[in-house]
């Protein structure tokens, strides 16, 4: 579901993320959640995750385990 954008959210993008046009993630933090979005296509909304979700998505990709 595309989650609408607030106005006042700051967007970070992912030190891992390059600029040739790959595979770049944004994070914000926007109320109580983590909001993750393809920084090629902001304006299709972004996906809301509670903090718990993304510190275990976090140490998932850390330990570089596959997140499906």
């Amino acid at each position: 579901m595309r989650t609408p954008e607030p106005l006042h959210i700051a967007w970070r993008k992912s030190s891992h993320s390059g600029n040739t046009g790959g595979n770049c993630v944004e994070v914000a933090r926007p109320e109580a959640n983590v909001g993750l979005r393809d920084s090629k296509s902001p304006d299709a909304g972004h996906l809301a995750v509670s903090n718990k979700a993304f510190a275990a998505l976090l140490a998932r990709i850390k330990r570089s385990e596959p997140v499906a």
